[in-house]
């Protein structure tokens, strides 16, 4: 069922909302959160569709707040609100009402998101595209306790990444996170099956694809040692490979769905690793909203002390030039190359040390 309500108010949608549940003969209302999704006119269908699916794990309700550029300074003064309501059928497991706001009021669209927020619920900001670059302290994400962006949808993702990591606050998150919890669980299951020290580390994927270098800096971050960051041509992320003092360890996707794990003294063996929807990664990201600490430990790491970017081509060409023997140091032995002094604020994150892969968030399985 749908209402649409034309140059309205907050009291109106909240009333609307009532007389649309007891229209379908669900008066109740049965929903864990609000989930206000900011986006654009371009990107609305997307995200709302996404934010629905998401709410059939979820039901929440969904406030979709798109502000709507004026063309004219008079209408630049000149506020209104129109709102959609839909329930049932119409809006996944909860209720959904689309916002659209023009002239002055865009600018206050917290004025016009905190009457209609669950009582009692929690809230959940996820911008699909355009997040501010401090999502904490923005009038929307202070309203919320988790606030979700896409770093992938950025002009420019890495430089989006060192945005977040100036910025973070516990509550923070990001979907480019979620798109690699199914690597992290491969790869700490496949290092539990091994009893090699780790020496160096590479992760291979698209150029513009922060996910890649947020793996990398969660290696780096938690092994303490070296890690590159290769280009492919994708897609996505398409391999990490780890050296250690008993023979490389490979995950490797080709196309997006099938992955290939090597270990040493092993047999490879095929691994579903398939690329999700946006749904399933905001859904990963409603199940918990409590601070993530390994993304911020991550995050922190910094993309600047990563390992140069190295293109297929240099990779190629480097394999074809004769490979010293790895070095081999005892687990009790300080390492003396590379090695950098700990300091109280890393905790000696630099320093090289027997690597063992810390738990990871459960992923969904694929």
């Amino acid at each position: 069922m749908k209402i649409d309500l034309t140059d309205t108010t907050a009291s109106k949608i909240n009333k609307g909302l009532v007389k649309a549940r007891r229209a379908i003969g669900t008066p109740a209302v049965g929903m864990v959160l609000t989930l206000v999704v900011v986006t654009d006119e371009e990107n609305a269908y997307d995200a709302l569709k996404a934010a629905n699916d998401a709410s059939r794990e979820h039901p929440s309700r969904t406030l979709v707040v798109i502000k709507r550029v004026s063309r004219s300074p008079r209408d630049r003064t000149q506020s209104r609100l129109d709102a959609e309501v839909r329930v049932g059928t119409d809006a996944g497991s909860g209720e959904t009402v689309v916002l659209r706001l023009y002239g002055e009021v865009s600018d206050h669209a917290q004025s016009v998101v905190l009457p209609l927020l669950l009582p009692d619920a929690p809230v959940v900001v996820w911008w699909s595209v355009d997040a501010p670059r401090d999502p904490a302290n923005d009038p929307l994400g202070a309203l919320s306790q988790r606030r979700v962006t896409d770093s992938y949808a950025a002009e420019k993702p890495v430089d989006e990444l060192r945005s977040r990591a100036e910025s973070y606050e516990p509550g923070d998150t990001d979907l480019a996170w979620a798109r690699i919890t199914p690597w992290r669980s491969m790869l700490a299951a496949a290092l539990d099956q091994v009893d090699s020290e780790i020496v160096s580390v590479e992760v291979a994927g698209e150029e513009s694809n922060p996910s890649v270098e947020l793996l990398a800096m969660w290696l780096a971050d938690r092994l303490h040692v070296h890690v590159r960051r290769a280009v492919s041509a994708g897609p996505g992320l398409t391999q990490v490979r780890l050296e250690t003092t008993g023979g490389p360890i490979t995950l490797h996707r080709s196309d997006g769905a099938m992955a290939t794990l090597a270990l040493p003294g092993q047999p490879d063996r095929a691994v579903a690793l398939k690329r999700r929807e946006t749904s399933e990664l905001l859904a990963e990201e409603l199940r918990r909203l409590d601070p993530d600490d390994t993304y911020a430990s991550a995050l922190r790491f910094g993309v600047d002390r990563l390992g140069g970017i190295q293109s297929a081509a240099e990779r190629a060409e480097a394999a074809a030039q004769p490979v010293p023997a790895l070095p081999v140091r005892s687990v009790t032995e300080p390492a003396t190359t590379g090695a950098q002094p700990a300091s109280s604020e890393s905790g000696g994150a630099d320093r090289p040390t027997p690597a063992k892969m810390p738990p990871v968030k459960k992923a969904d399985p694929q």
